[in-house]
């Protein structure tokens, strides 16, 4: 089964809030007959559309295939939040990298989420970013070390946008009594997904991007000029992006053995009126220390945008039953409140959470796998590639340069393995270990 159709009507938007509140975009029609391109961008989400424009800002013959809608996949159906840092905290990723790399690489991730902001004012896109990300804690030793590594970036990355907040804090700012403690990221913030993928797409059309939907790419020729085939039609290029996340399937098994698909979920409430406030008192948006992590925020109607819950196989659960659990648990006093939407997405993971940048060969790159952080990232590793087609790869180099394990059993087997680690991880979740 091709994980593009498994949940999803070809070429139609999931039932989602944000589908019902999307920008106006006419459809592009499908690629027909042979196209030549320099650079043939396989995906139309935040990856695939930002390399397209930056590429065709530069005056590249760029030509975007995508298999359903621009911002179908998880670009058009996540939680909103552009974050700060890489996938990893800092003090790991010194570990891994060193300190001089760990900076370079904290660096870049301030430039993504100035990068999403930028392109919003630029492009006069259909979005608001609102400041602020919270992050809470159920335990008290997680407090301790989220005002721990507050301080750390205060000291070491010149970072103070970073709010500790205690008990209290949290209590008066979440209107739960479930966390411990947590902290605000006031250089953080999120957006509408869809609208800002959205806003991608006009961008690139705009700058000259060819963007051709409804076009399933079914296989590519590798040589000196690759040859990328949907069913009517293929485009001849110099170069080839591959940026399809978890949506890649068997496109490019090099790829494939790094990068995980993985389901996520999303309610959206009807709208809370006053209750809203009791909810959150201010509008940030929030994610819980739990290894299945729960997120939300509130709508520009005033809903109540809650996900949580992940599944590791080709179908979607019931997606309010999956939802509302976790919900509730923090919001017990929402049980009467009317669900108008839910919806699922597929989104990607790699085995140590850091995305996955490579060279497929000498002209085709990759990048995914941002594990739960790909607005800003996603939006970066666009410009980071286009600035390696056109010769300065330097900082896709150094993106490249960090280790990425295949997953255990390769891609046959890598599917059970996950799911076996995901379920024990959920166990401790329930348990709260």
């Amino acid at each position: 089964m091709n994980l593009l159709f498994a949940n999803d009507r070809p070429g139609e938007y999931p039932a989602s809030y944000y589908a019902a509140t999307r920008a106006e975009l006419a459809p592009f029609p499908a690629l027909q007959g042979e196209v030549q391109a320099d650079v043939c961008v396989i995906g139309a989400g935040y990856t695939g559309l930002s390399a397209a424009l930056h590429l065709a800002q530069a005056g590249r013959r760029v030509v975007v295939l995508e298999a359903h809608r621009v911002g179908f996949g998880a670009s058009g159906r996540n939680g909103g939040q552009v974050g700060s840092g890489q996938r990893l905290d800092q003090a790991e990723m010194e570990r891994i990298a060193g300190r001089d790399a760990a900076h370079r690489f904290w660096d870049l991730a301030q430039e993504a989420k100035a990068l999403v902001r930028g392109l919003i004012t630029d492009h006069a896109m259909p979005v608001t970013f609102h400041p602020g990300v919270a992050h809470a804690c159920w335990h008290d030793r997680e407090v301790r070390d989220t005002h721990g590594y507050a301080e750390k970036l205060r000291r070491d990355y010149d970072y103070d946008q970073l709010e500790p907040l205690d008990r209290a804090g949290i209590r008066a700012l979440i209107g739960s009594p479930v966390y411990k403690g947590g902290e605000i990221d006031w250089g953080a913030g999120h957006v509408h997904p869809l609208n800002y993928a959205i806003g991608l797409a006009r961008a690139a059309a705009r700058a000259g991007a060819v963007i051709r939907e409804g076009s399933v790419v079914t296989r590519i020729d590798h040589g000196a000029r690759p040859v990328v085939h949907t069913a009517q039609g293929r485009v001849v290029a110099d170069q080839v992006i591959l940026a399809c996340n978890g949506y890649l399937g068997g496109l490019e098994p090099k790829v494939a053995a790094k990068v995980m698909p993985i389901n996520n979920f999303i309610l959206a409430t009807e709208p809370l009126g006053d209750r809203a406030a009791e909810v959150l008192a201010q509008p940030v948006a929030v994610a819980d220390t739990k290894f299945v992590v729960n997120y939300w925020r509130l709508s520009e109607d005033g809903r109540l945008l809650f996900g949580g819950g992940e599944s590791y196989g080709w179908k979607f659960p019931d997606l309010i039953a999956t939802v509302k659990k976790p919900m509730l648990e923090v919001y017990p006093q929402l049980r009467d409140v009317r669900i108008d939407y839910a919806w699922g997405g597929t989104l990607a993971i790699t085995l140590n959470r850091l995305p996955c940048f490579t060279r497929v060969s000498p002209n085709i790159y990759s990048a995914s796998g941002y594990s739960g952080h790909g607005v800003a990232l996603a939006t970066l590793a666009g410009k980071l590639m286009a600035e390696a087609l056109r010769g300065d790869s330097e900082r896709f180099d150094l993106m490249a340069s960090l280790p990425q394990p295949r997953f255990p059993g390769g891609v046959a087997l890598r599917w059970p393995l996950l799911v076996l680690a995901m379920t024990w991880f959920s166990m401790r979740d329930r348990l709260g270990l």
